[in-house]
């Protein structure tokens, strides 16, 4: 609808109108004055009859037309109205009202131009006033005036007389109020404004009635919170000393359990102690009777003179019953001859034995036509070197007279080397040797001097000619 449309800004011109659109507005026939004088203005029609339009509806025409006039061509709108044309539809409707008024009453041409205007819209209300159908009662009854008034359908007149008798026209001003009157009024209101601010004031004074009643039992709810926390308080240094006291308890048994187990810790390690050092006496007791009867036994040899047994029960009963028995072999020979290098390696092969050389006695009965002295000790001590690198034995040359020795003595590894002290020969050294050997432990003299052989035999030891350790020793 274009009634919306005329309702745009008033535009740059509002505050400075143009003089001429001033001038539109004085005593000239149509102008703005003339048409706001009378509530009814009477329009004459084509035929001369006039009609006449409310102040509402011939209101309402000046503002559609405003709003349709920049779609006529220029030829079609007047003069008069051209300079209006660069305003708004407001501003042209506000400024120009006299003469468009003017225009549609007179100018049949202008008139139907608009009216061509508006039937190119899609209004559905200009429609239905173009068609004749039946308008919408929902339509504003000043409105439908004036478009019947410019699109000019058939029975226009009596469309307009309908339409301006629904619409009303505007309330007159009321008289003005007395001072008596204004002044009642103003006492009636502050009378009401009174009344509100008295219920206001009880609305107020009730709420802060509730609030000290509420505040009330809020004091006697945190005393009650006071006191149950205080009997916690209580409660829980009471279960605090209690629980001290436990704790107490606790550590003292704690420390009394302790001190049992490391009571018997020490019981227990006095106890081990007790019978290691009762192990170690009993094994010292037995150790020592051991000895006691060894040396018991050594002593009663030793005291009546007793020789080794140079005969066995076996050669009684071969004197007996053999023909010819055969000479019996040297103890230890283990049936060998006593020239054989097996029965030295016999007596090496025993536990931890230990060979004593009557270093001489072995060197000048091999040796002492071909080599000095000195290559003699060498031969000898290089040849018991290997000896000892092939056995375990503990091996000991013993040769006479260390104040006549000249050059480097002679050394090999695994062998023990000894000269006689001044005023001592060899053959003491080597008894004595096999003397200190504790009882038991095979000891071994090599010398074919037989009464070194003869104190050796009484020492315990195995006497063995020096011609095996030659032939043992060229041998290997």
């Amino acid at each position: 609808m274009l009634s919306g449309q005329a309702s745009g800004d008033e535009g740059p011109g509002a505050a400075g109108a143009d003089p001429s659109a001033e001038g539109a507005r004085g005593d000239g026939p149509g102008g703005a004055e003339s048409g706001e004088g009378d509530p009814a203005e009477p329009v004459a029609a084509d035929t001369g009859t006039a009609v006449f339009l409310t102040e509402p509806v011939r209101r309402r025409a000046v503002e559609i037309a405003a709003v349709a006039m920049p779609g006529l061509p220029p030829g079609k709108i007047p003069a008069r109205l051209r300079r209006f044309l660069k305003f708004s539809p407001s501003k042209r409707a506000k400024l120009a009202r006299g003469e468009i008024a003017a225009a549609l009453s007179s100018d049949a041409g202008f008139r139907e131009g608009l009216a061509g205007v508006l039937a190119s819209t899609d209004s559905p209300l200009v429609a239905a006033i173009s068609t004749g159908e039946e308008v919408s009662p929902m339509a504003d009854a000043a409105e439908v005036a004036a478009l019947t008034y410019l699109l000019r359908p058939d029975g226009w007149r009596e469309l307009i007389a309908s339409a301006a008798s629904a619409v009303k026209e505007a309330p007159e001003p009321p008289a003005p109020e007395t001072p008596d009157e204004a002044a009642l009024k103003r006492l009636a209101a502050l009378e009401k404004e009174n009344g509100k601010v008295r219920s206001a004031l009880a609305d107020q004074r009730a709420a802060a009635a509730t609030l000290q009643e509420e505040l009330r039992r809020a004091r006697r709810d945190l005393k009650d919170a006071d006191e149950r926390a205080q009997k916690a308080a209580g409660d829980l240094a009471a279960e605090r000393g209690r629980l001290k006291h436990l704790e107490a308890e606790r550590r003292s048994e704690r420390r009394r359990l302790e001190s049992e187990v490391e009571s018997l810790r020490s019981s227990l390690e006095r106890a081990r102690k007790t019978e290691r050092e009762h192990e170690r006496l009993t094994s010292a007791r037995l150790w020592l009777l051991l000895d006691t009867l060894s040396g018991t036994a050594t002593g009663l040899r030793r005291e009546l003179g007793l020789e080794p047994a140079a005969e066995r029960p076996a050669d009684y009963v071969a004197e007996e019953y053999c023909a010819e028995p055969e000479e019996r072999l040297a103890e230890g020979s283990r049936g060998l001859d006593p020239t054989d290098p097996l029965r030295l390696d016999h007596l090496l092969a025993l536990p931890n034995p230990h060979l004593i050389v009557d270093g001489y006695n072995v060197t000048i009965s091999a040796w002492g036509e071909t080599l000095t002295l000195e290559q003699q000790r060498n031969r000898l001590v290089q040849g018991l070197g290997a000896v000892a690198a092939q056995t375990n034995a503990e091996i000991t040359v013993v040769f006479d007279g260390a104040d006549s020795i000249f050059g480097a003595k002679p050394s090999a590894r695994g062998v023990r080397v000894l000269f006689s002290a001044k005023g001592q020969i060899a053959d003491d050294v080597v008894v004595e040797l096999a003397r200190v050997e504790p009882e038991g432990r095979p000891v071994v003299v090599v010398s074919s001097d037989q009464e070194v052989a003869m104190r050796a035999r009484r020492e315990g030891a195995y006497p063995v000619p020096s011609p095996l350790l030659v032939r043992w020793l060229q041998r290997s």
